[in-house]
C-alpha cells in the first residue's frame, strides 16, 4: 500500500496480479506527479487545491481517483492533460512534461472521456468521432470516415448511427460516441471523468463491461474519476484517494477500504459502500 501507514498484507486481487505481472518494476510509470502544487488565484486570494501531491500510474492499470468535493479530482485530470500548469512540482505523461499534451499530436497520446460526453452539438456522430483525424488534415476523407466507423463499431454502435445528431441520442449512446472519439487516435492512455454519471444501473453495467473489454483488447492504461462505488469496484485495479490536498493512499480497492481516514470511513463504509462491497457485487464477473 502506498502510504505512510501500513496495514497487514492481504491477498492481491486477480486483476492486480495481472497488472503487476505485465508491469516490470523497472518500467517507468505512464503518469507521474511529484510534489505537485495546484494553485488558483493570486496574492492574498491564492489557494492551493493540491499540496505536495505524489501519484504514479502504472502501465496497463485502471486507476480510480476518489475524494470528497473540492479535493481536485478533475483538476488532477486537467493537470495530466496539460490544461493546467503546476505551481510547484511536476507532472509527466508518457515520459514527457504534461504541458506538452497541448501540442500537436496530443490526441494520439491521451484520450479524454468527459463527464457528459461534451459532443459538438452542430456535428453528427461521425463528425464528432472523426474530429481529431480531420483536424490533422493529412488523411483522405474516405480513410477518416472508415476509421471513425471502425471506432463506432468498437463501442457497440452501428454505421447507421453515424448520421445522427447528438440531440437524437440517448445518454448511453452519447457516452459511447464520446468514447469512440476519445479512442480515434489509438492513444495508450485514456482519462475518464465520471464515466457512468447519468446512466441508469443497467446502462452503467453495460458501459462498465464495454470499458473492461476495451481495456483488455487494446492494452490501455486508464485513469478515471468516479464517485460511483459500483463503477469503482467493477473497473478499478487500484484506487488513489485524494484528501488533505494530496493522495493519502493508493492501493487495491480491497486494501484501501481498510485505511484509517474519516473520508474513507464515510465513503466506503456507509450504506452505499457496504452495498457495493456486498458479496454478490464482488462475485460478479469483472
Amino acid at each position: 500500500m502506498t502510504t505512510a501507514h501500513s496495514h497487514p498484507p492481504l491477498l492481491a486481487t486477480p486483476d492486480a496480479i495481472a497488472v503487476a505481472a505485465h508491469t516490470p518494476v523497472h518500467e517507468p510509470p505512464i503518469v507521474e506527479a511529484k510534489g505537485l502544487w495546484t494553485v488558483f488565484g493570486k496574492g492574498t486570494e491564492a489557494f492551493a487545491v493540491h499540496q505536495d501531491l505524489d501519484l504514479s500510474v502504472r502501465q496497463g492499470e485502471m486507476l480510480a481517483l476518489v475524494g470528497g468535493s473540492g479535493t481536485g479530482k478533475t483538476v488532477l485530470l486537467r493537470q495530466m492533460l496539460g490544461l493546467l500548469h503546476p505551481a510547484r512540482g511536476s507532472v509527466t505523461v508518457l515520459g514527457r512534461p504534461a504541458e506538452d499534451m497541448g501540442g500537436d499530436g496530443a490526441a494520439s497520446r491521451v484520450g479524454m472521456l468527459f463527464q457528459h460526453g461534451a459532443l459538438y452539438s452542430a456535428f453528427n456522430v461521425l463528425e464528432n468521432v472523426a474530429f481529431a483525424l480531420n483536424e490533422l488534415g493529412t488523411l483522405p476523407p474516405d480513410v477518416v470516415r472508415d476509421a471513425a466507423i471502425v471506432k463506432l463499431q468498437m463501442v457497440g454502435l452501428k454505421p447507421e448511427h453515424a448520421t445522427r445528431m447528438p440531440a437524437d441520442l440517448s445518454g448511453g449512446m452519447i457516452k459511447r460516441v464520446a468514447l469512440a472519439r476519445a479512442l480515434i487516435m489509438d492513444p495508450p492512455l485514456l482519462l475518464l471523468d465520471e464515466p457512468t454519471a447519468g446512466l441508469d444501473p443497467n446502462g452503467a453495467d453495460e458501459f462498465c463491461a464495454l470499458v473492461r473489454e476495451l481495456h483488455a483488447e487494446l492494452g490501455l492504461t486508464m485513469v478515471m474519476v468516479t464517485h460511483d462505488l459500483d463503477t469503482l469496484f467493477s473497473l478499478a485495479t487500484r484506487v488513489a484517494v485524494l484528501a488533505d490536498k494530496r493522495v493519502i493512499v493508493t492501493d487495491t480497492p480491497q486494501k484501501v477500504v481498510q485505511f484509517e481516514h474519516p473520508f474513507i470511513r464515510q465513503f466506503f463504509q456507509g450504506e452505499r459502500g457496504l452495498r457495493a462491497m456486498a458479496p454478490p457485487a464482488i462475485a460478479k464477473d469483472r
